[in-house]
């Protein structure tokens, strides 16, 4: 049986800008900024790499170097890395890193590119199965069932739940046991050439989509139905 595996972020789904994010944080806390101010902070948060599914880090801080490295291992290490580099930016309440980091997990913080649903609902519609495969700290299904993109999903493989990380083989390997699917029949798309580009030494197929903002990429996923028989 043909199948393919996703990415979630950068890849079906794309995360709210860090402005909204944070305007939500704040709004959430009843936490008040002033509009040159609010917007200030929402780009130095999303500088130090802040917002999980935004922009990387431009850099590290040395006591967060072995956390970031593992940040995708355990729900602990995920929050720890994120809003530790939250922390690098003064917020005018304590509460809002966490708050920020919570709310990143909403599905109201997600938006899919707009033709996720149609790759997916056409790969379902040719027999094609699909599984997820995500360096994540969290549990996404929720994001995909409030969007109505879970009923296209048959397998999610998440970093967290397995304390393995792309691109070591083995969460790709996971996800093809479950799918019941051999390697060379699998593809898996992604945005990132380093963890996506992992299943390669598994034997599978690799197709890369460009993380761009949801407006700036209408038919990134398309490619894959010709991919796919």
């Amino acid at each position: 049986m043909p199948a393919v595996l996703f990415d979630f972020s950068g890849t079906l789904f794309r995360v709210e800008s860090a402005e909204s994010w944070l305007r939500a944080a704040l709004a959430g806390t009843g936490t008040t900024l002033d509009e040159p101010e609010l917007v200030r902070t929402a780009r130095a948060l999303e500088a130090a790499g802040a917002l999980p599914g935004g922009a990387a880090p431009a850099r590290i801080p040395d006591h967060l170097a072995a956390v970031w490295e593992d940040r995708d291992r355990s729900r602990e290490l995920h929050r720890a890395a994120y809003t530790g580099l939250s922390r690098q930016v003064p917020l005018p309440s304590p509460r809002l890193h966490d708050a920020l980091y919570d709310r990143h997990m909403t599905p109201a913080a997600w938006t899919p590119y707009p033709d996720a649903a149609e790759v997916l609902r056409t790969l379902r519609g040719r027999g094609v199965a699909v599984g997820i495969v995500s360096n994540i700290g969290w549990d996404l299904r929720p994001v995909f069932r409030e969007h109505g993109l879970d009923r296209y999903v048959d397998t999610y493989v998440l970093s967290y739940e397995h304390g393995v990380q792309k691109p070591d083989p083995r969460l790709f390997a996971t996800a093809c046991a479950a799918l019941g699917a051999e390697p060379r029949d699998t593809l898996m798309v992604g945005d990132s050439r380093r963890a996506d580009g992992g299943a390669a030494a598994l034997g599978c197929g690799v197709h890369f989509v460009d993380h761009l903002p949801v407006a700036e990429r209408p038919d990134g996923l398309r490619p894959v139905l010709d991919l796919v028989g």
